[in-house]
């Protein structure tokens, strides 16, 4: 499951600051519902009728350059259901599958769990108390978002997943993200050195 995190990224519309609040997985029904993973820990807030998201979708979708204003949101069966003005039927809803949805970001209002790209990059990593690298960058994925560490002991990137399990904190005050990441993750760098160094 994705960590329920709204991360921000910069300059992505215009200079204004906008946060990723959630993907639309697939159509839900007939009558234009779409299913919604949520990224944000306020779906009540942010999904509000008449809240306008900004569309995150390839180049050669319709929606592309788009946004979209919500007319329902609803849990059903467990899962977070979202109604789009305009998308009245399942074939409409499907051209909407995997679009990532982003909402202008007000800066006095800031949100649980929520960073800035910038606020991360350059962050010391640490697990069990050691620093084993650094954030060079954050790459934002339909499925999740990634951390970019360079790895202090051979300066390869690693590609860390930016969820709770293995990102637990994030200490922007102390200059460190403190990660558990599964046994490889940095070792299989470290290995992949010394195998070139022989």
């Amino acid at each position: 499951m994705s960590r329920t995190t709204d991360v921000v990224a910069s300059d992505r519309n215009q200079g204004k600051n906008q946060l990723r609040v959630g993907r639309l997985v697939k159509a839900h029904g007939l009558k234009g519902a779409l299913k919604l993973e949520l990224y944000t820990d306020n779906p009540e807030r942010r999904f509000v009728p008449g809240a306008e998201f900004t569309l995150q979708v390839p180049e050669a979708s319709p929606w592309h350059g788009k946004s979209i204003t919500v007319r329902e949101y609803r849990v059903m069966n467990g899962n977070s259901v979202v109604f789009f003005e305009g998308v009245d039927d399942r074939e409409g809803a499907e051209a909407l599958a995997r679009a990532i949805l982003w909402i202008d970001q007000d800066a006095d209002e800031p949100e649980d769990n929520a960073w800035y790209d910038h606020q991360l990059v350059g962050l010391d990593v640490v697990r069990d108390e050691q620093v084993i690298g650094e954030v060079v960058r954050v790459e934002h994925l339909p499925a999740q978002d990634l951390l970019i560490v360079k790895a202090k002991a051979t300066g390869d990137e690693v590609m860390v997943p930016f969820v709770e399990a293995i990102v637990p904190a994030v200490e922007i005050n102390e200059g460190r993200i403190l990660v558990t990441p599964p046994a490889g993750l940095f070792e299989e760098v470290a290995d992949s050195a010394a195998d070139s160094a022989e």
